[in-house]
């Protein structure tokens, strides 16, 4: 596993130390749109990617991690 994982994984692993109900803690988002996609979030270098439909481009979208 490279470091940075590894250090992100030990903050992760205090933090539960501290509260160990806070992986099952979440919250309700109620939102009006147009349209919704469920995507799987992709690995692209360094970061996540979703793919979106190409009319899409250019109009505003909210992103909610559901697990």
């Amino acid at each position: 596993m490279p470091r940075r994982k590894k250090e992100k994984s030990a903050k992760i692993d205090q933090i539960k130390k501290e509260d160990p109900d806070i992986s099952k803690k979440k919250v309700k988002f109620e939102v009006y749109g147009e349209e919704m996609v469920e995507k799987l979030v992709k690995q692209s270098g360094n970061c996540g990617r979703v793919y979106l439909p190409p009319d899409w481009v250019g109009r505003r979208v909210k992103i909610i991690r559901i697990d």
